[in-house]
C-alpha cells in the first residue's frame, strides 16, 4: 500500500538520512569521495534540513510503501528559472526513491502527487534540475512531459561543477 505524507520539521533526521542515502544511490560517482562526503554532510545535515522548513514554500513529502518510507520529495512554490519563461512555477528541487524500490511505480505515483500540490497552490508549471548522467531520471521525466529547457551545472565542490538539464512541464 502507498501512502504519501507531508514532512514536518520532526523529520528532518528521517530525511538527513534519506537524502545522503539516496543521493548516494543516484549520484554517488558524480565527484571524488570526499567531495561527495562533505557535500552531503553540509546539503544534508539535519539542520540544514530543520532550517528549510520555516520557508512556508518548501514542501516537504514522504513516500511510504508497506510502512516503509521508500522515498521524499522537496517542491518549492514561486521559484522561477531563467530559462522559463513562465510566471508562478515550482521548483522539484528534489525527487528521490531508495533503490530498492525501483520498478514498483512509485516515483509516477510521487511524481503526479508533486504535480498536484503545485496545481493547488495556483503554479503553471513545474521545473527541476537532473544530471546529464541520470539517463534513467531523465528517461522518466521525458515520459512524463518534461522537455529540455537548457543547460546548467550543479556544485558539488569548490573543484567539482557537474553539468544538468533544466527540465520544464508546463500544466
Amino acid at each position: 500500500m502507498v501512502k504519501i505524507i507531508k514532512a514536518t520539521v520532526n523529520d528532518s533526521a528521517l530525511i538527513s538520512k534519506l537524502g545522503s542515502q539516496t543521493f548516494l544511490e543516484a549520484h554517488g560517482d558524480s565527484g571524488t569521495k570526499s567531495e561527495i562526503e562533505n557535500f552531503l554532510a553540509e546539503i544534508y545535515h539535519e539542520n540544514a534540513i530543520a532550517k528549510e522548513f520555516e520557508n512556508q514554500n518548501v514542501l516537504y513529502y514522504l513516500i511510504l510503501f508497506n510502512d516503509k518510507v521508500a522515498g521524499y520529495s522537496k517542491i518549492e512554490i514561486q521559484v522561477g528559472n531563467e530559462l522559463v519563461e513562465a510566471e508562478n512555477i515550482a521548483k522539484l528541487d528534489r525527487f528521490y526513491l531508495l533503490k530498492e524500490f525501483y520498478g514498483q511505480n512509485l516515483g509516477l505515483q510521487f511524481l503526479k502527487f508533486n504535480i498536484e500540490i503545485a496545481k493547488q497552490n495556483a503554479q503553471t508549471g513545474l521545473w527541476l534540475r537532473v544530471w546529464t548522467k541520470n539517463i534513467r531520471a531523465i528517461k522518466f521525466y521525458e515520459k512524463n512531459g518534461f522537455k529540455n529547457v537548457g543547460g546548467c551545472y550543479f556544485k558539488i565542490s569548490d573543484t567539482r561543477i557537474n553539468p544538468n538539464h533544466t527540465m520544464y512541464l508546463e500544466f
